[in-house]
């Protein structure tokens, strides 16, 4: 049951549960082992072992050993039973936390007597229940010797030669038991492009077959009109406006179905685009839909799209607050075709949401739109042409090969005119200035934003910050000043109302844990305070200063950081001294590695074993470019090499899974 749960059902999915990080027990040179790295010594015990009690049944235990003549702190916790194994003179080795400034190491495993040259690497898993790493190993050497003769190869000999990758077997083995790096690192190299491989067949399947199945697809809309619409605009389109408008409009008048991912920064006008993509749909006799992820979002863009379109639009608004008879009648005109514009949350195109003819669906931020919602569409007989539009300032090349079914369009130029935001690294000793600057600000009828870090929703620690940093601004404030909370705890409902309030104006500051709504207008905040900053990534801290500096007043994004480390350090003087978020994504990428570029839990990016789409995204790349080869020479079924990946993604129904 236990294994169940972990997705273990055959003696192959043994052999394929990878260990999740490697115990590296490798001695080096005091001088080179790095500052809070974890490391492993070996040393002689010079001084009796000192144990402390402190807490209910929690101790430290602490001794000094010789390292290469220098003297190291050792110190363990809640070991008590270490006291009457260790003595003056022994040999141990010790593997913890490396702290250089006070030759001190933290120890989390320990042994006596030197270290073992051949237990080097150590394979750590994620277990559940009663199985335990010994157990999977165990097994796993069982499966190897199981299952060799039937783990067949399907990646063909040109892909293996020409990156000189590792077999399957032999690779699946070397996950487990690696004898050095080397092995590791090429085991992993193996299995990090072939699962990119195979996700990005899937990728190029699904855009040929998108293609092939919506032929007739032509929108014929009417340029003379839309050229009027883009002239009523109190503002002059962007060069990369226009450029991503262009390349829209081509898509919409070609026969296949639009698939296409619209990135800009907050505020470089991706509404704009959209809205003149929603009229000429409208001027080729279609409809249009809008999906966004909130009933808030979904008011403020009605609101917005019957402003800019005025009479030559019929635009309704469609959520789940629009019940009973009003819902009954919305329905029959959208249904009737004398609705224009469906603006709503994801729920408008499934259920009892019938559109005469679908011609066009714009799906604003978060909302990845998925296969069951392209599957949906089908039912109703419908294949409009679907634009994406993110704020997240993915680099180019990432967005190309993650959203390998997209084409991408990019406007990376801000309107003139607009007023940067002025962003302050500040120390959380400054927090009374801070406050009093934000109370300032408020008496001129502006609003601010306090943003604490949440690690994980469920966190207790992180939402009594976000209750104690509450009290503290109710108590600096003394009621003059409205403070709202929002966290994680919340039902979506009360989220919502919370955020309704303070976009109404009936709150003056919103202290918030979560990623305040992406998208939600709100043009009188004009201070984003981000505490605990450098818990954030270069890419969450931008989205989150863009949730100001929407008005015409200056705004500020003041980040309250104390990074112990170079890389937090540098973080914040990043954003100090750009505004730009594609700039700050590359830097992002750089300085995260491996880190969840994405956020954890953005929908629609796969879930890879062992392949990381920030930190390997030039195998990501490479294993695109491999991929569209294939599919475009129909390699799969013409070349006897590719038999075996082709009987692979059969037997694996990955040809079909995407497509049903």
């Amino acid at each position: 049951m236990d294994l169940a749960e972990m997705g273990i059902y055959t003696v192959e999915d043994i052999l394929f549960y990878f260990p999740y990080r490697y115990d590296v027990f490798e001695l080096k040179p005091l001088q080179e082992l790095i500052h809070e790295d974890k490391v492993t010594i070996e040393g002689r015990i010079v001084h009796e072992p000192s144990l402390t009690f402190y807490g209910k049944k929690r101790s430290r235990l602490s001794f000094t050993v010789e390292v290469e003549e220098v003297a190291v702190k050792a110190v363990m916790f809640n070991r008590a039973f270490a006291k009457k194994q260790l003595n003056i003179d022994d040999t141990v080795t010790l593997t913890g936390k490396w702290d250089a400034h006070r030759l001190q190491i933290t120890v989390n495993n320990y042994k006596k007597g030197p270290a073992d040259e051949q237990a080097s690497i150590q394979p750590v898993y994620s277990v559940k229940g009663n199985v335990t790493s010994y157990k999977i190993k165990k097994a796993v050497r069982t499966a190897l010797q199981t299952c060799k003769d039937d783990i067949n190869d399907f990646l063909p000999d040109t892909y293996l030669e020409s990156y000189k990758l590792p077999g399957r077997l032999e690779a699946a083995a070397a996950m487990h038991f690696p004898e050095d790096r080397v092995q590791l690192k090429h085991a992993r190299r193996r299995f990090i492009y072939e699962e990119f491989l195979l996700f990005q067949l899937k990728m190029q399947l699904l855009r040929k077959w998108n293609r092939e199945s919506t032929s007739g697809n032509a929108q014929h809309y009417d340029p003379d009109r839309i050229k009027g619409f883009i002239s009523s605009f109190p503002f002059t389109l962007t060069d990369a406006q226009q450029k991503a408008l262009h390349q829209i409009l081509n898509d919409m008048k070609s026969p296949y179905r639009m698939s296409r991912l619209l990135q800009g920064d907050v505020g470089s006008g991706k509404t704009a685009v959209a809205e003149v993509c929603l009229y000429a749909s409208i001027t080729a006799g279609k409809q249009g839909a809008l999906m966004v992820p909130t009933e808030i979002l979904a008011e403020q863009h009605f609101q917005s799209l019957q402003k800019t379109f005025g009479d030559r639009a019929s635009i309704v608004l469609l959520t789940g607050s629009v019940k009973g008879k009003k819902r009954r009648e919305l329905l029959l005109e959208v249904a009737n075709g004398e609705v224009d514009i469906v603006v709503g949350t994801h729920a408008l195109i499934q259920d009892d949401v019938h559109f005469r003819n679908l011609g066009f669906v714009i799906v604003d931020e978060q909302h990845r739109f998925g296969v069951e919602q392209r599957r949906v569409l089908r039912e109703k007989g419908l294949n409009p042409d679907v634009l994406f539009m993110t704020a997240t300032p993915i680099p180019r090349t990432l967005a190309i090969t993650a959203f390998g079914d997209m084409d991408v369009s990019v406007i990376n130029e801000m309107p003139s005119g607009r007023k940067a935001i002025e962003t302050y690294w500040a120390k959380e000793n400054t927090l009374e200035r801070i406050l009093q600057f934000i109370g300032k600000r408020v008496c001129e009828g502006e609003q601010a934003y306090v943003v604490c870090p949440l690690i994980e929703e469920s966190d207790k620690l992180d939402i009594q910050n976000a209750v104690d940093l509450y009290d503290q601004l109710e108590e600096f404030y003394q009621n003059k000043v409205r403070v709202g909370l929002m966290h994680g705890r919340l039902s979506a409902d009360e989220k919502e109302n919370v955020m309704k309030e303070f976009a109404d104006g009936d709150l003056d500051v919103l202290v918030s844990t979560t990623v305040v709504e992406v998208g939600v207008n709100v043009p009188n905040a004009t201070i984003m305070v981000i505490y605990d900053a450098e818990r954030f990534g270069l890419s969450q801290l931008h989205q989150l200063r863009g949730r100001v500096g929407r008005g015409k007043r200056q705004s500020y994004c003041i980040l309250i950081a104390d990074p112990k480390g170079e890389t937090g350090k540098e973080r914040m003087r990043i954003m100090t001294e750009t505004n730009n978020g594609f700039e700050l994504s590359e830097q992002d990428l750089q300085l995260r590695g491996p880190g969840d570029f994405f956020g954890k839990k953005q929908s629609g990016l796969p879930e890879f074993k062992v392949a990381d789409m920030v930190h390997d995204y030039r195998a990501l790349e490479t294993a695109r470019n491999d991929a569209a080869t294939i599919i475009e020479n129909d390699l799969l079924y013409c070349d006897p090499a590719y038999q075996q990946l082709n009987m692979y993604l059969e037997d694996n129904a990955m040809l079909h899974e995407k497509l049903d």
